[in-house]
């Protein structure tokens, strides 16, 4: 059932104990604000929050799954650093002038799109000029830390499956925030873009340590170093996607994996998140403490009770995510 109404920017729907977070701002790109990333975040926290919730999807509107953050929404607001402009803005006018400018042209106004996006550039120097002027040190890296950080530590910290459907463009951190779900599910039409090196910008919101953990330094560094798009096939090639579908079965998809996820013991599969995001940070015998830990806290759980029962029964599990 519908939570928010549409043209609120992010569509809540909860249905069963699934919860569909939709990025709803589909002539952006799904571009996120500073206001729509801090409401993200909350979302995230509330999901991880709430036993009924037992996993989430991520996914967007129209032909974006998500450009980055966007400054255009509200370039006055919150006194946002050079490294989050590069990121956001022009993370998500990248593809929108590729993709705009061969649609929008008409007979009657044949160069509009060109005109138009001229206006943007010049307008951008004029801001970057004025924001370099006033900027203070130590601005773009609390920016970033409250920021773009802050949203992808939501997805990583969350305590339920996060699944990504990525329907369309996903560029600069729209990849990482997909990137950071649990599984990835991408419609054959989606692409992935790390536009940082195309406006001379470092990959922020996580992107250097997420892409290396996923598919190794070097592969990461030809990803970030060219700046190419990269189709859903090649994605799913090089292991940053678990599956690629057929637009049209894209929301089906994920909805019946979230499905089987929800139905699964809610705290065991927390505690796995967690051990597998550390995994790559540890030693052998900190992961083997922490795994141990972790089988000690999930004994204690009705879930865990459940499934022993269960196969001592011979009978299928019913867990209740408690």
């Amino acid at each position: 059932m519908p939570v928010t109404p549409p043209g609120a920017g992010i569509l809540v729907t909860v249905d069963g104990h699934v919860t569909r977070l939709t990025l709803d701002r589909p002539e952006a790109l799904n571009a996120l604000t500073p206001a729509l990333r801090d409401e993200l975040i909350g979302l995230l926290a509330a999901a991880s929050a709430d036993p009924d919730i037992r996993a989430v999807i991520l996914t967007g509107t129209g032909r974006g799954f998500c450009a980055g953050a966007d400054l255009r929404g509200g370039a006055a607001a919150g006194g946002r650093g050079a490294g989050e402009r590069g990121a956001g803005e022009r993370g998500a006018g990248e593809p929108v002038a590729e993709e705009r400018g061969a649609r929008e042209r008409t007979a009657k106004e044949p160069v509009a799109g060109e005109r138009v996006a001229g206006e943007r550039a010049a307008g951008d120097r004029v801001a970057e000029e004025r924001v370099a002027d006033e900027r203070v040190a130590g601005d773009v890296a609390r920016t970033l830390r409250m920021g773009a950080q802050r949203l992808i530590a939501a997805v990583l910290d969350c305590e339920k499956p996060v699944i990504a459907a990525v329907n369309g463009t996903a560029a600069g951190l729209g990849v990482h925030l997909a990137l950071a779900c649990d599984l990835v599910l991408a419609a054959e039409s989606a692409r992935f873009i790390e536009v940082f090196v195309r406006r001379g910008l470092v990959p922020d919101g996580g992107g250097a340590y997420l892409l290396p953990r996923l598919i190794g330094p070097q592969r990461a560094k030809e990803l970030m170093f060219f700046g190419d798009a990269l189709t859903a096939a090649d994605a799913e090639r090089l292991g940053l996607v678990n599956r690629v579908v057929p637009d049209a079965d894209l929301p089906k998809t994920a909805h019946d994996w979230a499905a089987r996820l929800a139905a699964g013991p809610t705290r065991a599969l927390a505690l796995t998140k967690q051990l597998v995001n550390a995994s790559l940070d540890t030693d052998r015998a900190t992961a083997f403490a922490a795994e141990a830990a972790a089988q000690e806290i999930n004994m204690t759980t009705a879930d865990a009770r459940e499934g022993v029962a269960s196969f001592v029964e011979r009978r299928g599990a019913r867990f209740r995510g408690r």
